[in-house]
């Protein structure tokens, strides 16, 4: 069954533009795993623009499923996420700048560096996944790296004016992964609107959404945004 992931980062932003305490990310992994999701995914930014360290250290202690830590690949992050030890952590490019994440992960310019630290995080017993663009190339040089996983960036099928061209690209991303014996997710700008064209696509075994479930949730409540999503994901 393909699963689902909740990125809660919005939450936090929301909560950082007073600088006060609410709306509490941990509280919304909480409803969000009641609400049957099947992971937790956050994103420790180098600047802190929202999730905090001591958000990602409650949520090691209180997530029941599973908690996805996405950061960047720095010495600073490598250290924080062997000394949390959470069950996945997800290598993704940064940059101070940007609104949010805005490409895949090179791996191919940093091959070395990124092979060494999935070495790290492996012998903690933490799963790795490095989010790419669904490229050939790179998904090869992940393979190099040994890391267990790839996250499909689905930015460009999101934007695209002809999507039909992108989805045909991530299926063929997705086929050549599963036959060099990755596990795959995919994920970014997913709404619940073009979701149900990235289920259709065989091979991908879990899907991380944050922003759209966020947004909905003010309308609706966080319990049946999550809800809702997950009938599109599983049905």
């Amino acid at each position: 069954m393909l699963q689902l992931g909740v990125n809660i980062d919005h939450v936090a932003t929301i909560r950082q533009a007073r600088g006060g305490k609410e709306p509490d990310p941990i509280k919304a992994a909480l409803i969000a795993e009641m609400a049957g999701c099947d992971s937790i995914v956050c994103h420790l930014r180098e600047d802190r623009r929202h999730i905090q360290e001591r958000d990602v250290r409650l949520l090691k202690e209180l997530v029941e499923t599973k908690l996805n830590l996405e950061m960047a690949a720095t010495d600073a992050m490598v250290k924080f996420a062997l000394n949390l030890r959470p069950n996945q952590v997800t290598l993704v490019p940064e940059r101070r700048e940007e609104l949010t994440t805005e490409g895949g992960l090179d791996v191919n310019a940093q091959k070395e560096k990124i092979t060494s630290i999935v070495s790290l995080l492996q012998e903690e017993r933490i799963c790795v996944s490095l989010f790419i663009e669904p490229d050939i190339s790179q998904i090869k040089a992940a393979v190099k790296t040994n890391a267990q996983m790839i996250e499909i960036h689905t930015g460009p099928f999101v934007n695209s004016a002809v999507p039909e061209e992108e989805l045909e690209r991530i299926a063929d991303a997705v086929s050549f992964a599963r036959k060099q014996g990755l596990k795959i997710a995919a994920g970014h700008g997913l709404t619940y609107r073009n979701t149900a064209q990235i289920v259709a696509i065989p091979g991908i075994e879990e899907l991380n959404i944050g922003h759209s479930i966020i947004s909905h949730a003010v309308f609706v409540g966080l319990d049946e945004a999550v809800r809702e999503m997950l009938e599109i994901v599983r049905g």
